[in-house]
């Protein structure tokens, strides 16, 4: 998402010096351009402290401001240039402008073409989340991992019944603590029976795990004020839990610099790709860029909203009969996810929570308005909730 305060008040001619950084794990590329024709490029360690020492005794006295990518490294360099006062901006990689494809690639090259960009106004920041933001995204990837196991764990474990001809304990295929139980006392080979053992206890680990990130996700939360009240405004939506606010928040931010109602669903890639050419307008699929996890949670909160919410169900009816069958379902549950990020919008600029409007002469779906086509969306994603 970009960073709209920063975005804005970044103007070029404000500035003597533009720092561009290409940074890794020991090293980075700085490249100082100025508004003639000064180019100055060096490596220095990865250490803001050197960068700005060198930045003092280079251009005393002069405006400086800095950019560099979005990477393994983080956010700690943007923190000490804030924290010296100097401008910093952090972008995404996809969003340097590039011309063609380079035949030559070099770190040094890398820094000259942030620098450039920067002075000549074509980067935009990301929006660079606050320390208590970047604790709680840390919680939420590490429970999404602790699922993501979980469910290769059952993966795993059904392959090796499967391999060796021995039929699920449930004839559904779904799992519960008896179906545990039951594959405790499974007869089978003594080898099978180790691996099997094995994948239990790692099924189990992953299972304790993540309920156990899950409960450290909600103590932060209701340590932070400003997060509890979040959450409690974002959960009252209809579909949307604790789970999926959680993630929202920490994938979006401080809802302040949130600039317009449109902004979380481009961040989420809810918007339709477009390719058009002058009296030609060609719409495609949705983008699919950014966080694709947050994305497929907040569909699976569509299907829940859809039976909660008159308006929400309405408004799936009325894209679903527009459709052609094959891709109804999919189209209308993608534009109900769409709409709950308005919704989500509302609630945290107007720090209030959402009240559902009752309408009885809205009927219930239908099983063919949802069940075949939802089956298909679900199956993926029907453990991260």
């Amino acid at each position: 998402m970009t960073h709209p305060a920063q975005v804005s008040s970044f103007i070029p001619r404000d500035y003597d010096l533009f720092g561009g950084l290409d940074v890794d794990k020991k090293s980075m590329a700085v490249t100082f351009t100025d508004h003639r024709t000064m180019r100055k490029s060096f490596k220095l360690p990865y250490s803001a402290s050197a960068l700005l020492n060198y930045t003092r005794k280079h251009f005393p006295g002069q405006r400086v401001a800095f950019v560099y990518e979005a990477g393994p490294t983080g956010f700690g360099l943007y923190d000490e240039l804030r924290a010296a006062r100097h401008t910093c901006l952090v972008v995404s990689p996809s969003m340097v402008p590039t011309v063609g494809r380079p035949r030559v690639k070099t770190n040094r090259l890398d820094s000259a073409k942030l620098s450039v960009g920067l002075r000549g106004g074509q980067l935009r920041s990301i929006h660079v989340p606050s320390e208590s933001y970047r604790e709680l995204r840390h919680l939420v990837q590490l429970r999404d991992t602790q699922v993501a196991q979980l469910r290769a764990s059952k993966c795993r474990i059904k392959s090796l019944l499967l391999y060796e001809g021995i039929p699920f304990p449930a004839a559904n295929g779904k799992w519960s603590a008896n179906v545990l139980r039951e594959l405790e006392v499974l007869p089978c080979s003594a080898t099978v029976r180790f691996k099997l053992d094995q994948l239990i206890d790692a099924l189990q680990f992953h299972f304790l795990s993540a309920a156990k990130v899950q409960q450290e996700i909600r103590r932060f939360c209701q340590n932070d004020p400003e997060l509890r009240q979040s959450i409690s405004f974002l959960v009252s939506l209809p579909g949307v839990g604790s789970i999926t606010a959680t993630h929202a928040l920490a994938r979006l931010g401080d809802w302040r610099q949130i600039s317009n109602v449109r902004q979380i669903a481009g961040f989420l890639g809810l918007v339709s790709s477009e390719h058009s050419t002058g009296d030609k307008e060609n719409r495609g699929e949705i983008t699919r860029i950014g966080d694709s996890r947050l994305r497929n949670k907040l569909i699976q909160c569509a299907w829940t909203a859809i039976r909660k919410d008159p308006e929400l169900r309405a408004f799936y009816r009325r894209i679903y009969e527009r459709q052609p069958k094959k891709v109804a379902a999919r189209k209308a549950i993608v534009a109900v996810a769409r709409k709950l990020t308005t919704r989500m919008y509302a609630v945290l600029k107007e720090q209030r929570p959402f009240v559902i409007r009752p309408d009885s002469s809205i009927a219930p779906l239908t099983v063919e308005e949802t069940v075949g086509p939802r089956e298909r969306l679900d199956t993926a994603q029907n453990e991260q909730l």
